[in-house]
């Protein structure tokens, strides 16, 4: 399983960055993406602190899993992210996730769009999404997100319909907070068989998770110890 959505309790999840690996790890993944929420008030440390971590993480020799720092700007006013976004990948984001038009969370109207107008990496949960926004990602190659969240996946079809017509790419993510919301790679086929794909296309989107986290581990694979 490859998931590159999750929180611990630098933000509100409830793991600390080493239990939430060791979990995910006995779970059966191969690769984690921590990405914390984050805004203008803790962006700097967040991204310093997820960074010093997994470079050690990685570099242990027995470890069978590999993760990725990030964030996730969460919450913010529309005008903020592309700047934000920016200022996260100078300081070293190696995945960077917008918190999306969620319908079951007051987020800023104009959160997608902004944000797939901005250097990012995924539009987590992008609720009521319109088709032009769809347009803007399958373009710009940005990852529309298949949501394994409770509330959060109440749109999965919406996502997955819209993605297929206009060929955005997708990917499932957790968007883990806790232990409990970590899944097996049965799992996460399933929750796209729900969202109305076929099995090839389930397949295909698990495959797009593979394929970003190769992507970002080239640049972010340090020799282990």
């Amino acid at each position: 399983m490859i998931d590159l959505h999750t929180h611990t309790f630098l933000s509100d999840g409830d793991l600390g960055p080493a239990e939430l690996v060791q979990r995910a790890s006995r779970k059966g993944y191969s690769v984690l993406g921590i990405t914390d929420h984050a805004d203008s008030s803790n962006l700097d440390q967040l991204i310093s602190q997820l960074l010093r971590f997994s470079l050690e993480i990685n570099q242990v020799r027995s470890s069978q899993i590999r993760v990725i720092p990030g964030i996730e700007l969460t919450h913010l006013p529309p005008c903020l992210i592309g700047p934000l976004a920016k200022r996260a990948r100078k300081k070293g984001a190696k995945i960077v996730i917008v918190h999306g038009e969620t319908i079951v969370e007051p987020v800023p109207v104009g959160t997608n769009r902004a944000a797939l107008e901005a250097d990012i990496d995924i539009l987590a949960h992008p609720g009521l999404i319109g088709e032009e926004e769809v347009k803007i990602a399958a373009e710009k190659g940005i990852y529309l997100e298949i949501s394994g969240r409770k509330g959060h996946c109440l749109t999965n079809g919406r996502v997955a319909r819209l993605a297929k017509k206009y060929g955005a790419n997708m990917i499932l993510n957790t968007d883990a907070h806790s232990s409990v919301d970590l899944i097996t790679q049965d799992e996460g086929m399933k929750i796209l068989l729900g969202a109305g794909l076929s099995s090839e296309e389930s397949e295909a989107v698990l495959r797009n998770s593979a394929l970003l986290a190769e992507e970002k581990l080239s640049r972010f694979n340090p020799t282990r110890a």
